[in-house]
């Protein structure tokens, strides 16, 4: 049996041949079909996002960690199809931790994370996978829209081509966690994003509850939720 007493990093996990595999099919395939970009930038910067919202609320440093991993894994399983991608995430990295020597309890916590992170029907339920929620979300930015043309794309491309910065801003003394984005609405509306984006916004402020925190949302300089 693999020795599972080990302790798994984000820096094994990053430098997996197997797990950046299913990345990188996952990315490739949603970019046949027009979605944005799910690939490395996106993973690193989950990744790095979730782990200092740990820190940053005074979490643990290994709790912190596997909020990170989570944040790094969750898209993988985009490379079987993008429906349900959060439970074929979970399984697919399921057999990778353990391969790396991941002890069960801290597998279970990253496959419940990456499991529950789609909005559709997901639950974060632990400080994990709130965390790994909120940075996911966060990134609304216009380098990851793909088609070159911003007027033939459909309103969640035009949405993110119009975010010119996402900043999500962690006050470790109140707990507040502020999503800034600075929209150009000559390219989308302020209500644009709400219409797409309503369903995550919800779920940021179940996963900053799960924190022990508040969850404020900033357009413009305008509070908005």
């Amino acid at each position: 049996m693999p020795d599972r007493s080990g302790v798994v990093t984000l820096e094994d996990v990053r430098g997996d041949e197997e797990l950046l595999a299913y990345l990188e099919m996952g990315d490739a395939f949603l970019g046949s079909i027009g979605y944005t970009e799910h690939g490395l930038r996106h993973a690193n910067l989950v990744a790095q996002i979730a782990g200092n919202v740990m820190r940053r609320l005074g979490y643990d440093d290994r709790s912190a960690e596997l909020s990170a991993i989570s944040g790094f894994l969750h898209d993988i399983g985009n490379c079987v199809g993008r429906e349900s991608h959060g439970v074929a995430t979970a399984m697919l990295a399921k057999d990778a931790l353990y391969r790396l020597g991941m002890p069960p309890k801290e597998v279970a916590m990253v496959i419940n994370a990456v499991g529950n992170h789609e909005e559709q029907f997901g639950d974060p339920s632990t400080a994990v996978a709130a965390a790994a929620i909120i940075a996911d979300k966060s990134d609304v930015h216009h380098t990851r829209v793909r088609n070159p043309d911003p007027a033939a794309v459909d309103i969640h491309d035009r949405v993110n081509y119009a975010a010119k910065r996402s900043f999500l801003r962690v006050d470790a003394e109140s707990r507040d966690l502020t999503l800034e984005i600075d929209i150009d609405t000559a390219i989308s509306q302020v209500m644009e994003y709400f219409e797409i984006f309503l369903t995550r916004m919800q779920m940021c402020r179940r996963a900053a509850a799960a924190l022990d925190a508040r969850f404020a949302l900033v357009i413009n300089e305008t509070k908005l939720l």
